[in-house]
């Protein structure tokens, strides 16, 4: 699943492109709340704000008569352009968000490849497979961080209000992804408070 962020000032603009979106990436949903993807309409002090606050998030800048310098995370596409072209860019930040460097999750002695779905222990050197969903748990409380992430909000943003997901299930995957990640290191991956989650990234 991967979270977009449309900036826009013309809001039937955005609306509409949302709605091209979400027909061709069946995995997006949009919310300004911890993006992956952020897309800017021709602003450059969105942008800028934008780039302050989300230092690591790729940045999809859909150029009219403004402009900005590109890299792996900042991403020019002069107006006007065909549908096809911004989903190919889309895929290809996302990619590059999980396949770059910038894209990987260093945190306590950890370091997550999400792509590949592993998680690399730096002290001991010893990589471990994750599932798909525990790759979203880790990535979700990675944005999250500093703040604890309660149950419910695991079930609304990583099992997407799923109502046959229950908070044990919730309980045994994290439970799983600890036993699995901390076997042989002496980091702990995920702190509990309050019934609810954070990661170590201390």
């Amino acid at each position: 699943m991967v979270n977009i962020m449309l900036c826009s000032d013309n809001t039937d603009f955005a609306d509409d492109l949302q709605n091209q979106i979400s027909r061709f990436v069946t995995k997006a949903s949009f919310s300004a709340e911890l993006p992956d993807i952020i897309i800017i309409d021709d602003n450059l002090s969105a942008y800028a704000q934008q780039r302050e606050k989300h230092s690591s998030v790729p940045i999809i800048f859909m150029a009219g008569k403004n402009s900005i310098n590109q890299d792996n995370l900042n991403i020019a596409i002069r107006k006007p352009f065909s549908l096809i072209k911004l989903l190919d860019i889309i895929k290809a930040a996302n990619n590059k968000l999980d396949n770059s460097t910038d894209g990987y999750l260093i945190f306590n002695g950890y370091e997550l490849h999400p792509n590949k779905r592993e998680i690399l222990d730096l002290e001991s050197n010893e990589t471990t497979k994750l599932t798909e969903k525990e790759v979203d748990i880790i990535k979700y409380l990675y944005k999250a961080y500093p703040e604890y992430v309660s149950k419910t909000d695991l079930q609304t943003n990583v099992w997407k209000y799923n109502g046959d997901v229950a908070t044990h299930t919730i309980e045994t995957h994290i439970y799983r992804l600890r036993q699995k990640a901390e076997k042989n290191s002496s980091h702990r991956l995920i702190l509990t408070e309050n019934g609810g989650y954070k990661l170590n990234a201390d």
